[in-house]
């Protein structure tokens, strides 16, 4: 294990300035204060110094976040299922000055949550903020998904249900510390309802609809969460989507407004078109139905999303699914299952 070399501006502070543990209301205008005090006077961020998980960080927008978090002096926590990926992010991260672990786990199995959740308590005692970015995208129509239930199961288990097992298994340290923040990386596509995204925006929006009942539960113990729609990224799960070639954000544009979610701990993070989606099926729904029919017909499936076999990924449950007009899986069903089991090793502890 090599030295840590910190940034000399996390020298200077050795405290970091935290959001109210008592009003979470005011966590807004008082992240706006924070903000307007902090460039000045060269204060710290409020991760310095805390434990930050990231799922999917083997890359995309998990790596980036990753990267940006330990540059602000989180303690970071690198969660993937590819092993190799994971000690590359770690290395870069620890030769940068930041403080790395990782983990990895296949985000699809319960007991390997559940693993993981017990070694992150053990070694750390809570989790200060998790990022459940971690998922998986299919852009397939329905007629092309009627004999495959297995699009749905597959993206609720690694979109859903995996972040909201590893959430609850945190979640009582965080509220026992009253302290703790989940950010969830989804979709404006929950605002808009685009069109061949039945299976991936479903599962979404589940997420996001636990977010928001979850962060009333936990108000009272200042343990909140963030909903942070975002729009395309450019990440290896995009590749297979013609239609995507050279189009939307960089994965570093991403981290950039995630890191902004993680310190001033807003309800959503939302784009400005997704607004405009959401309020517009509210107030012109059937007009909205027949425009997105007509876009339904300009935009046809993919060669991916046609395609009985479709070719394997690098990493189809740890590249982060975070895209607003994602793309269809390019993995096989049986790949979920060829993941390896449990929690591995830890690397480069501080």
């Amino acid at each position: 294990m090599s030295s840590l070399k910190l940034p000399s501006v996390r020298a200077v502070v050795a405290a970091p300035i935290t959001l109210s543990r008592t009003t979470p209301l005011l966590a807004g205008p008082r992240a706006l204060a924070r903000r307007a005090v902090a460039g000045p006077l060269g204060l710290p961020s409020p991760l310095h110094g805390r434990v930050v998980v990231v799922t999917g960080a083997s890359s995309g927008i998990g790596e980036a976040t990753a990267k940006a978090v330990a540059a602000v002096g989180g303690r970071v926590v690198l969660v993937a299922r590819r092993a190799e990926e994971l000690e590359r992010v770690a290395g870069e991260i620890e030769a940068a000055g930041g403080e790395v672990t990782w983990h990895a786990c296949d985000l699809t199995d319960a007991e390997a949550i559940d693993a993981l959740v017990a070694t992150l308590l053990a070694e750390h005692g809570t989790v200060d903020y998790l990022v459940n970015n971690a998922g998986r995208s299919i852009r397939r129509s329905l007629a092309l998904s009627t004999d495959r239930m297995h699009d749905f199961e597959r993206t609720m288990a690694i979109n859903y249900l995996g972040p909201v097992r590893l959430t609850l298994g945190l979640l009582p340290a965080m509220r026992e510390q009253r302290f703790g923040h989940v950010v969830n990386i989804v979709s404006w596509g929950v605002q808009i309802k685009a069109p061949k995204f039945s299976a991936y925006l479903a599962s979404k929006t589940a997420l996001d609809t636990f977010s928001r009942i979850a962060g009333r539960e936990t108000f009272g113990e200042n343990v909140t969460f963030t909903n942070v729609r975002v729009s395309l990224v450019q990440t290896p799960m995009t590749a297979p989507t013609e239609a995507y070639a050279g189009r939307g954000a960089t994965p570093e544009s991403a981290a950039r407004r995630i890191l902004r979610a993680l310190e001033d701990r807003p309800i959503t993070q939302d784009t400005l078109a997704g607004r405009v989606g959401e309020i517009a099926n509210l107030a012109a729904p059937r007009l909205m139905d027949a425009l997105f029919a007509g876009f339904d017909a300009l935009f046809p499936d993919s060669a991916a999303a046609k395609a009985t076999v479709a070719p394997a990924t690098a990493d189809p449950v740890s590249d982060p699914a975070g895209e607003a007009a994602p793309q269809e899986s390019a993995t096989a069903w049986a790949s979920l299952n060829s993941a390896p089991a449990g929690s591995s090793s830890t690397a480069n502890r501080p």
